[in-house]
Order: C-alpha cells, then structure tokens, then sequence
C-alpha cells in the first residue's frame, strides 16, 4: 500500500464518481479497481447505510472518495493529470472524462462531478522544457487549444 492517497470530497456522489472513474480508466485499457466502501452508522454525519467513502485505484495512484455534503467546493487549484502515449489514447480519455462534463481550455476539462483534469501526451514537459524558443512556440500552439492536439504541438515545437 502506497504511503500516500488522494482524497476527493463529493456531496453525495463518491460512489458514482469513483465508478466512472474506474469504468474510464479501465475501458483506455489502464488499470483501475474499486476498493472498500464505509457506510455512515448511526453517529452519522451522513444518513445511516449511506455511503461514506469508497476506495479506489487508477494506474496503481490511490484515492477515496468521501461524500462529505456540501461544504467545500471543487476548484482548478487541484486537477487530476492524464500523461496519454497517443492522440487516440488523448482522444479516449477526453470524450470518455469529458462527458457531461466541460472543456476548459489547454487540455483541461471538468467532469460532471466537478473536478478538474487535464488530458496531456505524455511528452509535453519535454515540449515545453529546455530551448525557449521551442517552448515559447508550444506554448503559444496550447493556449490556442481545448482539447490538446499532439502533432500541432510537435509542428510548433520543430518549427
């Protein structure tokens, strides 16, 4: 067991956001599993034999889910990265996290349970890093984008 884990506040719908999750990750062939599910007891704070937290795992980073009501509120001060081998692989994980969600801007999205994730190839801090002409040309290529396009941020990077 890793020594550290995300904990993701939900109103009500860890379960669900946990579900899909899994369901996402599994479906771009990456590993993924649901994990233990706690209900609220009597003390509460929540209604007794509802669901409280619910375990899982994507590409072996754990995470709980913990409906919490409420309280906080998500922002893009924290999203979820998606390191993607391929534009199909980029494509995948766009449509599947994207759905009923929104498109952001610069690869990022928020799903329909409000979090923040940005859809990346994997290369980009190569693109982005080391001669700043090159990376001023990405970066001028991604701040024109939603959804990521690799091989416009490798003609920008080569140009």
């Amino acid at each position: 067991m890793s020594k550290l884990s995300l904990c993701l506040w939900f109103d009500k719908d860890g379960e669900d956001a946990a579900n899909f999750y899994v369901q996402t990750f599994r479906q771009m062939g990456r590993e993924a599993a649901i994990g233990k599910i706690a209900r609220y007891g009597p003390a509460g704070p929540g209604p007794q034999g509802s669901v409280m937290t619910v375990t899982f795992t994507l590409d072996g980073l754990e995470f709980m889910a913990l409906n919490g009501g409420p309280i906080h509120q998500h922002s893009h001060a924290v999203s979820l990265m998606v390191a993607c081998a391929d534009q199909a692989e980029l494509d995948g994980f766009w449509s599947r996290l994207l759905d009923s969600g929104r498109e952001v801007q610069c690869g990022w999205l928020t799903d329909r349970f409000g979090f923040s994730w940005q859809i990346v190839p994997a290369d980009l801090e190569h693109l982005i890093s080391g001669d700043q002409g090159r990376s001023n040309r990405v970066m001028a290529a991604l701040m024109d984008m939603v959804k990521i396009d690799i091989a416009a941020l490798e003609r920008a990077a080569a140009a």
